[in-house]
């Protein structure tokens, strides 16, 4: 249903999965476990696998804290998108490597999803892409202290909220990891 024409295909966007980023992270071990089964059934189906790494001035590119989970290993021929934003579309080569694929649908996991999952859907979704959320394949850390509400409560609520978003055109959605179809 994307807007963007001679879009058909669809790509698994994995954001943000770094050492620093997950550390701590709610469920953190089944999450990755999640993520990396679905990078697997990605490369099996033949569909495009892209990744996003931040970087900024507490996340220093190049050391062990930005790096990929060693759980994870992105494919040389897989792109990887550096960011410094939290919608991984803002100021990247995202919205090409996409193009290039003809990638119209994204089906997204990752961190964190309070603040990178949120804006990086948000930005698809206004950019007119079809976006998945991967409902058991996201995490975030604990915020409480600053007034957010628990891990739980932030993923349950993204997943509840994003499970019925739509534009004209485009639709979001929720599923789980058991049910993507990478093929719509």
């Amino acid at each position: 249903m994307t807007t963007l024409d001679n879009r058909p295909n669809t790509a698994l966007l994995v954001v943000d999965v770094q050492n620093a980023v997950v550390e701590g992270s709610h469920e953190r071990d089944a999450v990755i476990t999640n993520i990396g089964g679905l990078v697997d059934k990605a490369r099996q189906e033949r569909v495009p696998v892209v990744w996003v790494q931040h970087s900024d001035e507490g996340l220093v590119q190049g050391s062990d804290e930005w790096r990929i989970v060693d759980e994870l290993s992105p494919h040389d021929a897989e792109p990887l998108v550096g960011k410094s934003y939290g919608d991984s579309f803002e100021d990247t080569d995202l919205e090409k490597v996409l193009a290039e694929r003809g990638v119209g649908r994204l089906v997204v996991v990752g961190a964190e999803t309070d603040a990178c999952i949120r804006s990086t859907l948000h930005g698809a979704l206004v950019r007119g892409y079809d976006a998945t959320l991967v409902g058991d394949a996201h995490t975030t850390v604990d915020k409480t202290e600053w007034g957010a509400p628990s891990p739980d409560q932030v993923i349950a609520h993204t997943n509840l909220y994003w499970r019925y978003q739509n534009a004209p055109g485009r639709k979001g959605g929720t599923v789980t990891t058991e049910d993507v179809d990478f093929a719509g």
